[in-house]
């Protein structure tokens, strides 16, 4: 067992191991919810509808803080050091989980042991667009573009080690691609490069997409899975073209370990009700965001498979980020 693995299980039992306290007093102030990524990504977009309507459930402001950059460390940390109360959360998205940990050899895997897991939140595909600029209106037709052009291709991310970076070079991998990396300081600036033509290709969740694509400055090829909603869910699955080629991200809160259970299941509980809303999961399918509520347990075995998925990808790319 990988050491990963180990303080991803180690978070497991950990959820299960805190201290009870009565919860009749909670939440007694506004919640925090902090988002490791810049205002305007996809994980701001899904935070933001997520929190108000948690606050609505609970009778409290969730206020959204957005703490981007640092490879989202720095935020994961900030939760971590909060005050135990489930005052303070973490929005995080499967990379700051699954991801970051692995390709960190300095931050990361430690501040796993540091959080419980709350409740999955949603879970979906990535999409694939490219520049409008590029000839191509098909993933055959990009693949094929991309290998006449070897070198030549630039694609972009929210940053080296995230899921759009490393879901890319999976891609490269099973599709013999030769693409350069341009890491940006998160995925609304490499949408805006890419709507220039500054790169040529992306991965990134729907969302974040929506609007570039909508006016023709980006145009879809394809989604990472199967499962889509909203006007993804019509895009051809990639593994159709590049057969092996699956993946998926998600969303889901966390808290600081020490966190009262009695806590925790309160804010399981009001969680499976803000994601079970018919408005809020309507208004977000028409975003392109599947809601989708796991329990605690759920969530820490997501855990574990999607860190076993991308150990290979990692290891086979080299890719570290300090």
């Amino acid at each position: 067992m990988n050491a990963h693995r180990r303080v991803v299980l180690t978070a497991l039992l950990a959820a299960t191991a805190a201290c009870p306290l009565h919860a009749q007093s909670f939440p007694s102030k506004p919640l925090r919810l902090v988002v490791p990524f810049a205002a305007g990504g996809p994980a701001d977009v899904v935070a933001r509808e997520v929190g108000q309507k948690l606050g609505a459930e609970l009778g409290q402001t969730v206020v959204v803080d957005n703490q981007g950059g640092g490879a989202g460390v720095s935020a994961v940390t900030a939760v971590t050091r909060a005050e135990a109360d489930g005052h303070t959360l973490l929005f995080a998205a499967s990379g700051n989980i699954v991801l970051q940990p692995q390709v960190s050899r300095t931050g990361g895997a430690d501040l796993l042991a540091r959080l419980r897991p709350v409740a999955l939140v949603s879970t979906g595909p990535h999409v694939l667009v490219v520049t409008s600029k590029l000839p191509v209106r098909t993933m055959k037709e990009f693949i094929d573009y991309a290998h006449a052009h070897p070198g030549q291709l630039s694609y972009g991310s929210a940053g080296v080690g995230a899921v759009a970076h490393l879901g890319m070079e999976y891609l490269q991998s099973l599709a013999k691609l030769d693409m350069t990396h341009i890491p940006y300081k998160g995925t609304a600036a490499a949408i805006s490069d890419l709507a220039a033509g500054n790169v040529h290709a992306m991965f990134s969740s729907p969302p974040s997409l929506q609007a570039a694509i909508d006016k023709g400055y980006v145009r879809p090829l394809g989604m990472s899975a199967a499962g889509g909603s909203g006007s993804s869910a019509a895009l051809p699955v990639i593994g159709s073209v590049v057969p092996g080629f699956e993946f998926t991200t998600w969303y889901a809160v966390y808290a600081p370990a020490a966190t009262p259970q009695a806590v925790i299941d309160k804010l399981t509980a009001s969680l499976r009700k803000v994601v079970s809303d018919p408005a809020l999961k309507s208004r977000m399918d028409a975003q392109g965001v599947t809601l989708t509520y796991g329990a605690p347990a759920q969530l820490s075995q997501l855990m574990v498979r999607d860190t076993e998925t991308w150990a290979k990808v990692i290891r086979d790319a080299k890719i570290t980020v300090d």
